[in-house]
């Protein structure tokens, strides 16, 4: 066999392992999905009917209230969802490393990469499963898409890119971390930068620094190009810029993480 040929044999079987993970330990697969479902639920039936009051026309789609707030809050949501399964990865990665079971395989004549590879493509297909059962609910008390197919995928597509460069970083602190407990509190930023973006209410409605801070951290273009892909809203340069910082990201943290791994 190549050299590829085996180390896409290896990835393979490190993939079912992780995947072997997640339903061994289903807890932490729902807990990752009721998390961002709670907080949708909360800020649509708490908050929504006075924020969604004060968005623009622009935003609203003709909508008022509650019906208009959860149209704009899903996009911060699903990111959230995202990153919130990040830490779930950057714990595993810290168990693996902690637990010995890293020295082992490096024993083993298998593939270097698929290790990291393994825990990569697992928790992007429990990401995107977790973010369908987010979208379903959404739909169920209300969301109102109207996009076509092709943005369907469109935004599909870009939210796959930021989820395999959220999962990257999150491998990345694990690496770093250096027990299981610091790896669960590495990630937690993350989660908080929808709130500090335009992910629940509008950037323009931020005091000065904020808003300066919102409209340039990497999330919110990325939360403009989805509820625009989906709901209609405009997208400007959103769309280039959202997809540069997934990619940025995503290869910055894969040399890291090959590099704290190699080191390890």
């Amino acid at each position: 066999m190549s050299t590829l040929t085996l180390a896409a044999r290896d990835s393979s079987t490190m993939v079912r392992r992780q995947l072997k993970r997640l339903l061994r330990y289903p807890s932490m697969t729902v807990q990752l999905v009721v998390t961002p479902v709670i907080i949708l639920i909360l800020f649509v039936y708490v908050f929504g009917g006075t924020l969604g009051a004060g968005l623009g026309n622009g935003l609203s789609n003709g909508l008022g209230g509650r019906d208009a707030y959860i149209n704009y809050v899903v996009p911060g949501i699903l990111l959230m969802a995202a990153a919130t399964a990040a830490t779930g990865t950057a714990v595993m990665v810290a168990t693996d490393m902690t637990e010995g079971i890293i020295a082992r395989f490096r024993t083993m004549r298998i593939s270097r990469a698929s290790v990291l590879t393994g825990h990569v493509v697992a928790s992007v297909i429990q990401q995107l499963l977790g973010i369908a059962v987010v979208i379903g609910i959404a739909l169920a008390i209300g969301f109102r898409p109207n996009a076509t197919a092709l943005e369907w995928l469109a935004a599909t597509g870009l939210l796959t890119l930021f989820i395999v460069a959220i999962t990257w970083l999150s491998v990345a602190l694990g690496l770093k971390s250096p027990t299981p407990e610091a790896a669960s509190n590495a990630p937690m930023p993350l989660v908080f930068l929808p709130f500090l973006g335009s992910g629940f209410v509008p950037t323009d409605s931020m005091p000065t620094a904020l808003r300066w801070f919102a409209e340039y951290q990497p999330f919110t273009p990325i939360m403009e190009t989805i509820r625009g892909l989906l709901l209609g809203t405009p997208i400007g340069n959103s769309a280039a810029i959202a997809t540069a910082w997934c990619a940025g990201i995503a290869v910055l943290s894969y040399l890291w993480a090959k590099n704290t791994f190699n080191k390890a």
